[in-house]
């Protein structure tokens, strides 16, 4: 009989120590979806933190979704470069294994200060290349260089003939042919005007040399 006591005893006292056993043993389904708060679309492999967990960390797929394991009273820490930082604590009372929840973030817009990059690194070095600076010819000061007569010869000699020269050529000459086709050239020697002619200059030089 006195085993048995001390039985239900034993009993009576887990059965309180397991309804004492406190909220945060209690094992939770986190799972939810992470969005822009302005345009809704979704923010993809964000870094979550249980600080409550010794900072374990998790990561959002690339549609924005996660699920893990957490316990009631839990702080969880959703963080991505451009964005702010957004923590939430998981509800102590959840009625249920599972706690759902749609997280907004807001994108983070930093004005930075305006930056003037210089080439040079001393005020002396500007000053040097500025002075050794050559400045570039103007639009007139560049056509008259292109239309100079050493420009053009050099354009000529390098450039090779162009379909409407090459026509202009061709039309010449057969122009050319067509003026001279009526016209024979005859051979001077077989002139005897020519011969007689060429005797008579000899004759003269010879005479006037006697002379």
């Amino acid at each position: 009989m006195r085993y048995c006591v001390i039985l239900i005893c034993l009993i009576f006292s887990l059965a309180a120590s397991a309804q004492q056993k406190p909220a945060q043993d209690k094992l939770i389904q986190f799972s939810g979806i992470i969005t822009d708060i302005d345009s809704s679309n979704v923010i993809p492999y964000v870094t979550i933190t249980n600080l409550s967990a010794r900072s374990k960390r998790v990561g959002a797929d690339y549609r924005g979704y996660f699920t893990f394991i957490v316990n009631p009273g839990d702080t969880i820490l959703f963080t991505a470069i451009g964005y702010k930082k957004f923590s939430t604590v998981i509800p102590q009372s959840t009625p249920d294994s599972k706690y759902t929840i749609m997280v907004k973030l807001k994108a983070n817009v930093i004005d930075l200060p305006s930056v003037r990059v210089f080439p040079w690194a001393t005020t002396e070095e500007f000053t040097r290349e500025f002075l050794s600076m050559k400045l570039a010819d103007d639009d007139m000061a560049i056509a008259k260089k292109n239309l100079s007569r050493s420009s053009i010869d050099g354009l000529i000699q390098t450039l090779p003939r162009d379909g409407q020269e090459i026509g202009s050529q061709n039309y010449r000459y057969n122009f050319d042919r067509m003026i001279n086709k009526n016209m024979v050239q005859t051979n001077p020697l077989l002139n005897p005007f020519a011969w007689g002619k060429l005797m008579q200059q000899i004759f003269d030089g010879d005479k006037s040399r006697t002379n």
